[in-house]
């Protein structure tokens, strides 16, 4: 079969079973799974057409732990705190025992229980950030701790990963191991030097040009990727240290928007390779040990994170809301699951039988997320079990910002110092890399990002804002802001900027609350001071020196130095 057609009719099939679900309200990972349960029979059958869309798909799950890493910020992880830490030992101890005990009662082997415990305990770090950015609950407490929780569970399976690595060759000895992970230490302590005295440089230059970066991030990760993958480790392990590389870059939050698009095609292709590998006549024996499994994902998991959590002081509430968005199988899990099965370590039904439990595991728990707080109503009575007598006191968590820049220009910069004195959260965004690092020096609040970027304005959180100030003179980049900020609060305030009349009277039309006109706001404000200071020589010597010290300080310290006043 002629893969470029193999593929367009894979993907023209998704699409069509996709908008069903999406018609139904039902998640779309789903329906990439279905796409591969139908079409695997048909389409797979070909081994060159079945070893393209699995290449493909390895650059999703590439491109998908790269971009986590870029997510597992030592800033990130600090924020969370240790509670995170602490219930996540707790949950993973507690969660691989039970799993164990329920592999043995189904009857499987010692060695695949342990395997299976092993897959079932991790979450999904994609599907619930996904959830809680559409319920946009990323800032409340149980979100943040959420957030913690699967940030500890993937580097967990990093470590995993590194142990399969080592035991991929054919003959697994104690040096052959502690080779592997010298090897690895090795290679995770070069990243971390170039990440110290070579990447900034490097990402500065590169940032220069959106599509150097972009070009730029690729290669970064796949390079590492094929790098770990000759050293003996699997590329998974290569790609997402190589995003946690490029995680304290003030650039990865660009970066992972502009990533989205290219990862988000490759995984479809990796979820319906999934899907192909449900093998529908073994599952009949599988059929009620991926009930069990599943129930377990669903309801065993978010009760051990309660239980945790009741026992550290937390309010029953915060403990439910966090423990529902545990039920589901990870990403990591299958991937985990099938390299095994790439090693012969365990047999391809039990890759089927999980995917089938990740199927029906994710559909369950995108329910219990998106009406958590009407269970959570329907169970208060019943969930006083897991509350001690005297709770955390829960501290609030940092939300959106109330006010945004967008373009810290010349303009742009003579708003800064009234914001420093506003008693309200601000951030500043600027595609220049140079006026960002000034600005992370002077320790204002900022993201390197590009505002005509969907994917970075998703990631930024709109809700809470009430004022937003663009400085950027496109007339077209304007106009798509304003769009997004009305689509998401009809309340803020919108100040854009124009050089031309007919362009300021569209922008008022597409909804701005103000348009800043430079050339004439100039004239206004001379023909104000003749009006305040008549024929005073001496006001207008004032107000001279005043300005050529304001003139000097922009020239001599890349317009900045201002704010240091």
């Amino acid at each position: 079969m002629n893969i470029f057609i193999g593929v367009s009719v894979v993907i023209v099939i998704a699409t069509v079973i996709a908008g069903i679900l999406q018609k139904l309200k039902q998640p779309l990972i789903i329906g990439y799974i279905l796409t591969g349960l139908i079409i695997g029979p048909f389409l797979f059958k070909s081994a060159e057409f079945s070893n393209a869309i699995d290449m493909f798909s390895q650059f999703g799950v590439a491109l998908l732990l790269f971009i986590i890493g870029l997510n597992l910020s030592p800033k990130v992880f600090k924020e969370v705190g240790k509670i995170s830490v602490l219930i996540g030992i707790g949950q993973l101890i507690l969660t691989d025992a039970l799993g164990l005990v329920l592999g043995q009662v189904l009857g499987f082997s010692f060695s695949i229980a342990i395997y299976l415990a092993i897959a079932i305990t991790f979450s999904s770090t994609i599907i619930v950030m996904k959830l809680l950015s559409d319920k946009k609950d990323l800032s409340k407490m149980y979100a943040k701790i959420a957030v913690g929780l699967l940030l500890f569970q993937d580097l967990t399976v990093t470590f995993l990963l590194i142990g399969i690595s080592a035991t991929t060759t054919e003959v697994v000895t104690l040096g052959s191991v502690a080779l592997m992970f010298i090897k690895g230490l090795v290679a995770i302590d070069l990243i971390i030097l170039i990440s110290i005295f070579l990447l900034p440089r490097l990402t500065r230059f590169f940032a220069r040009s959106q599509e150097f970066l972009f070009l730029f991030s690729i290669g970064w990760g796949l390079g590492f990727a094929t790098l770990f993958h000759y050293l003996g480790f699997s590329i998974e392990i290569g790609a997402l240290i190589a995003g946690i590389a490029l995680s304290t870059s003030a650039y990865h939050h660009e970066i992972s928007s502009r990533l989205h698009p290219l990862r988000d095609f490759f995984i479809v292709l990796f979820f319906i390779m999934l899907g192909s590998k449900i093998n529908i006549m073994a599952l009949g024996s599988m059929l009620l040990p991926a009930i069990l499994i599943s129930t377990f994902v669903l309801v065993v998991k978010p009760l051990v994170v309660m239980i945790f959590m009741g026992i550290l002081g937390y309010r029953k509430k915060t403990s439910f809301l966090t423990a529902v968005t545990m039920g589901q199988l990870s990403e990591f899990s299958l991937i985990f699951l099938m390299i095994l099965s790439k090693n012969g370590q365990i047999p391809i039904e039990i890759v089927s039988m999980l995917t089938l439990v990740s199927l029906i595991s994710i559909a369950g728990s995108t329910y219990m997320v998106i009406y958590s707080t009407r269970l959570y109503r329907f169970l208060s009575n019943f969930l006083s079990i897991f509350e001690r007598k005297v709770t955390k006191k829960e501290s609030k968590v940092e939300e959106g910002s109330e006010v945004i820049l967008f373009g810290c220009n010349r303009i742009g910069r003579d708003f800064l110092n009234y914001f420093r004195e506003l008693e309200k959260s601000f951030l500043i965004v600027d595609i220049n890399p140079e006026v960002i690092e000034k600005l992370q020096t002077l320790n204002f609040n900022c993201r390197y990002g590009d505002a005509d970027d969907d994917e970075f304005l998703k990631e930024i959180d709109l809700n809470k804002v009430k004022m937003v100030i663009s400085t950027i003179p496109d007339y077209d980049t304007n106009e798509f802001l304003i769009s997004r900020i009305t689509q998401t609060t009809k309340n803020a305030i919108i100040i854009v900027i124009s050089h031309n009349i007919d362009d300021a009277i569209g922008l008022y039309e597409a909804g701005a609350t103000y348009v800043i006109t430079p050339h004439f706001l100039g004239g206004h404000y001379t023909s104000m001071m003749i009006s305040k200071y008549g024929f005073d020589i001496e006001k207008f010597i004032e107000e001279k020196e005043k300005h050529i010290l304001d003139l000097e300080r922009r020239r001599d310290f890349g317009d900045l130095a201002a704010l240091e006043k």
